[in-house]
């Protein structure tokens, strides 16, 4: 094979056919089981902050239990490669929801601040675990022709699921602040029982051909100017998307028009703000995402990270609330462009039947990178400089990842084989 991936060494070649394959049943029990996490994961998001302020506690502390659920998923990602190499993917996917599960159900119950920390990182551990597994066992198992597909039904199930749980969070708090953290931990269960029963029969053909199974080395992807491509544009979609927008676009809305007299007061301007990304992300999912399987992974990455980039560097100088809006479901549209064509691409890179977890888990790693210091250097220039500062810089964080695909080959097999790409 030599230092580099030979595409035609385990990838088919395929041209576009009227009839492609239908999503494997395997991979549609990882899409089930992504609602339901990324419900259980809507329904806490927005209430674990309150949660950890009741403790009494400062707003750096508050800021410290999310902080820690994505450091010790950093911290954590290579292990979690390694380990998918080592048992399997359903194995590892299965132990990483029962540890969410457990450390949400310990959340609700826990005494004290310093052991709230604890079990929030715990949880990221668990987080990295069912998330690198998921990413592999899609890579491993989703068909060449229909990888765009796959990998936008997955996200759109994360994502719906998403918009939905802060809608059940809210409901649900009418029983009390720890109930939301056990419905969650009980989803994560469930979730678990059904991946663990649903691909029992995938878990042992796994058992019984792990050793003759094909690996992707992270050493042997490096050599690809595409793989390295794509950890420059999930660093920089991890800063905006995961970073910035969760953690600078709140503050900026619900301080920049107070007192504007719009039909809708600051506070909740921030919910809708982040309500109108994800409009904009779910639309474009749904409906362009398996097109990279047509065009290519490149074209989708390069103009979702440019359209992103401009939209997100604007915000700062919204002169009102409906073109910071705009804005937003622009940016979000651009988002629903990036992500399913940069999984694809690293499941291009690791190839069909191989285990890539190592390749994987750094991809991972570097985007929780970005989300982990894209709100650092965002908050220290909105404390010395100005909003508009904090996102025309972001802006041109996105704008370097869309440049690193410049010079990056085509990834889908068809085309990079003949020579479009």
């Amino acid at each position: 094979m030599g230092r580099g991936l030979c595409w035609e060494s385990h990838v088919s070649t395929f041209v576009e056919h009227p009839s492609a394959p239908r999503i494997p049943g395997e991979l549609k029990v990882l899409i089930v089981s992504a609602f339901v996490i990324a419900i259980g994961f809507g329904i806490v998001a927005p209430i674990l902050p309150q949660y950890a302020a009741d403790f009494g506690v400062s707003a750096l502390a508050v800021s410290a239990v999310v902080s820690a659920f994505g450091l010790f998923r950093l911290l954590f990602a290579p292990a979690s490669g390694k380990l998918t190499q080592a048992l399997g993917e359903t194995p590892v996917y299965v132990i990483g929801l029962l540890i969410v599960a457990a450390s949400m159900i310990a959340t609700a119950f826990a005494p004290t601040f310093e052991l709230l920390l604890v079990f929030r990182a715990l949880g990221g551990i668990g987080s990295t675990f069912f998330t690198v597994s998921a990413m592999t066992f899609l890579a491993r198992k989703a068909p060449p022709q229909i990888r765009g597909r796959v990998s936008g039904a997955y996200a759109s199930a994360f994502l719906i699921g998403s918009v939905a749980g802060p809608l059940l969070g809210s409901g649900l708090l009418v029983f009390g602040q720890r109930v939301p953290f056990l419905v969650y931990g009980g989803a994560l269960i469930f979730a678990a029982a059904f991946v663990f029963f649903m691909l029992r029969r995938s878990r042992l053909e796994d058992r019984q051909n792990g050793d003759q199974r094909q690996r992707a080395t992270l050493a042997e992807a490096w050599q690809h100017t595409s793989y390295r491509a794509a950890l420059v544009s999930a660093f920089a979609n991890g800063w905006a998307t995961f970073g910035v927008r969760n953690s600078i676009v709140p503050l900026f809305a619900a301080s920049a028009f107070v007192g504007g007299g719009w039909v809708i007061d600051s506070g909740q301007l921030a919910g809708v703000a982040l309500a109108t990304f994800a409009v904009g992300n779910v639309a474009v999912v749904l409906t362009l995402a398996k097109r990279s399987d047509q065009w290519g992974r490149r074209p989708p990455i390069m103009i979702g990270l440019t359209v992103a980039a401009v939209a997100t560097g604007l915000l700062g100088l919204s002169p009102e609330p409906w073109v910071l809006l705009g804005l937003s479901l622009i940016a979000g549209a651009g988002t629903g462009l990036i992500v399913p064509a940069q999984q694809a691409a690293i499941a291009d890179v690791v190839g069909e039947g191989r285990n890539g977890g190592p390749v994987v888990s750094t991809f991972q790693m570097t985007q929780d990178l970005g989300g982990i210091l894209g709100p650092l250097l965002a908050g220290f220039l909105v404390d010395h400089l100005s909003y508009a500062w904090a996102f025309g810089i972001t802006g041109l964080i996105m704008l370097i990842g869309a440049a690193a695909w410049t010079t990056a080959p085509e990834t889908l097999p068809s085309k990079n084989e003949d020579g479009q790409g």
